[in-house]
């Protein structure tokens, strides 16, 4: 090979390796260093409505690949590995909390600011503006309903108003239905109507489709509703008789709180309170509590609550944060008390236990036909109790000396949490109305708003009705007591209600609504803080046994409806014109071919009206009326 081959090759092969990095004089540059992540635009606050979405983003620098991750209150979020990341629909427990996100790659890590996540209540739809939480709307048991739009007296007939729906439940619905307008669930904004039956079921529907949201039962395991314990008042079982109470804000979305009772596989009864999440039904507060009770009174001994001797038919009391349970008998069978047993709503442990007929085996119980007990701003508790046992023998104060409280009206102060009769009404002639089964109690109270009499003074007062025809008004500041020779009280209405109350009244704009057994729906005007003794209208129909105990809807002051339940077979929803009672505006008995049947009558039921539809409990179902 000649020289010129020679270095030729030799020049080439140095230019191969050098190339390839073999050496000789080349420079090869090294790579450049990873760039840890920093945040170029940090996560933003975000403010939504309860049901939205939130989403929070970043921008971050640095080397790639960058990877992600999301934490909510501190905790890493399941699969929120991307630049920005969407909450799943908000809840009211979502308000206030916080959101970050660490950015990393091969040289570090960075973690973003917080950004706060504000859930505020949903506006509500239009025409969706009321709640149902408790019994007849409101804890003075007025039974009216001032924010009504929809439901007109013009447009309350047969033509364009009708049953829309019967919405089926596994057994009777003796509690009224309850409700929610624009409450989130299963991901969407809906108006919800709740059912709890004697089968010790809870139901949850849409209000406007009819879709079942969720059914619980409140049975322990191997547990069944109780029977009728030889008693036809609530048969043929018995799960949950009162009407529950809602508080839309306690808990992380809203607590609808029941009783139900129920017997073991070893014949022993039980009485639960439950407290049940309204979006889902789940049991909250560590839940149930199993209700039990005694109670000391001076010269009467101890006694204790028997779960299986009693029911609970009057409606839940939600007053102050406490819930107010209120005891019956089961057909006047001893030995009953008359049980007023509290409960703490945040914990659901017992807080306080009266018994109004403390030295008695034969009550006075309380029922009232369903109808709740009553409570003032100052947190005073308000019923009337059933016929039984009274002491006319009375203590320095006036009180029955022990302690039992037989057809009254009770006044009870919570001051200190702790229950005691402050104030209390009994008939003259109570003794003898007991001995006869004339039940004061057999009705309900309505506390009436402040009233002026012909003096000027300012009357807080309270009234109410039983089995012996009269209507009682009642100061609630001094409730007059017991006197043998005279009723003490504002005013007797002597035979006003002919056959006798077995429900609950309603009041509207100046007028008394009251129905009473066998007899017609009547308006009784007030004036002066006074009853007038006469009904200024009263319905053409009459309604059997046990009366009806209506309600009202109206658009502050225009356009009231009162409606009214008949209990015949089939059971009849009434509508009446409520300046006069004589206009019947709509009956389900009136559109052909049983179009608006819903189904045989129940007793004690109140139809409630909220956003367009009336909604009635009957022997299976929750029967839905509205505009067609």
């Amino acid at each position: 090979m000649n020289r010129s081959l020679r270095a030729g090759l030799a020049t080439l092969l140095m230019t191969l390796l050098a190339a390839c990095g073999g050496g000789g004089s080349a420079d090869v540059s090294a790579p450049p260093a990873a760039t840890a992540p920093s945040i170029t635009s940090q996560p933003q606050n975000q403010a939504v409505t309860i049901g939205e979405s939130a989403t929070f983003s970043v921008s971050a620098a640095g080397t790639a690949p960058l990877s992600y991750q999301w934490q909510k209150n501190g905790a890493s979020i399941p699969g929120a590995t991307a630049s920005s990341y969407s909450t799943p629909a908000t809840i009211a427990a979502d308000n206030g909390s916080t959101f970050q996100v660490i950015v990393t790659n091969g040289a570090g890590s960075v973690t973003s600011n917080q950004a706060s996540l504000s859930v505020s209540a949903a506006p509500p739809a239009s025409g969706a503006t009321t709640d149902i939480t408790t019994y007849k709307y409101d804890v003075s048991r007025s039974g009216l309903n001032s924010t009504e739009t929809t439901l007109t007296i013009s447009q309350v007939n047969s033509a364009s108003f009708g049953l829309l729906r019967n919405l089926l439940v596994d057994g009777l619905v003796d509690a009224q239905p309850l409700y929610l307008a624009q409450l989130s669930v299963q991901g969407a904004m809906r108006n919800v109507v709740f059912a709890a039956t004697e089968h010790n079921s809870v139901y949850a529907f849409d209000a406007d489709t009819g879709a079942k949201l969720w059914q619980v039962s409140l049975l322990m395991s191997g547990d069944s509703p109780s029977g009728n314990h030889g008693c036809g008042q609530i048969t043929p079982e018995i799960g949950v008789t009162a009407t529950p109470v809602i508080d839309r804000n306690a808990g992380a979305h809203g607590t609808l709180y029941v009783v139900a009772m129920s017997m073991d596989t070893s014949g022993n009864y039980h009485q639960r309170l439950h407290a049940l999440d309204v979006t889902t039904g789940a049991e909250l507060l560590n839940g149930p509590t199993e209700i039990s009770a005694s109670y000391s009174a001076p010269g009467a001994g101890t006694s204790t609550f028997d779960p299986g001797q009693h029911a609970e038919r009057a409606g839940l009391l939600l007053s102050g944060g406490t819930l107010y349970t209120a005891w019956t008998s089961h057909c006047d069978m001893p030995p009953y008390s008359g049980w007023v047993i509290s409960f703490s709503q945040s914990t659901l442990t017992r807080a306080s236990t009266l018994n109004v007929a403390a030295n008695s085996q034969n009550g006075p119980s309380i029922w009232m036909s369903g109808g709740g007990p009553a409570a003032d701003s100052a947190g005073n508790v308000f019923l009337i109790t059933a016929n039984g046992d009274f002491d006319t023998t009375l203590d320095a104060n006036g009180f029955p000396n022990h302690g039992d409280f037989g057809n009254a009206f009770l006044k009870i102060s919570t001051a200190n949490g702790a229950m005691a009769v402050a104030d209390y009404f009994a008939q003259k002639d109570t003794v003898a109305q007991s001995n006869v089964d004339h039940d004061l109690g057999s009705g309900g109270e309505l506390l009436l708003p402040d009233m002026t009499d012909a003096t000027g003074k300012t009357r807080h007062l309270m009234v109410g009705a039983g089995k012996d025809t009269n209507i009682y008004l009642v100061d609630r500041d001094s409730m007059g007591k017991f006197n043998a020779n005279t009723n003490n009280i504002v005013q007797t209405v002597a035979g006003a209600l002919p056959g006798g109350v077995w429900s609950t009244p309603a009041y509207f704009n100046g007028t008394l609504y009251y129905g009473d057994m066998a007899g017609t729906l009547k308006a009784f005007a007030l004036s002066g803080a006074m009853i007038r003794s006469t009904p200024t209208s009263q319905t053409a129909t009459s309604f059997v046994y046990p009366g009806t105990a209506p309600s009202v809807s109206a658009n502050g002051t225009s356009n009231a409806i009162v409606w009214a339940h008949e209990n015949t077979s089939p059971g009849v929803l009434h509508a009446y014109d409520a300046s006069n009672l004589a206009h019947e505006l709509y009956n389900s008995n009136q559109a052909a071919n049983g179009r608006d049947q819903f189904g045989p009558g129940n007793k004690y039921i109140t139809p409630v009206v909220a956003d367009g539809k009336v909604f009635l409990g009957t022997t299976h179902s929750v029967a839905v009326f509205g505009l067609l």
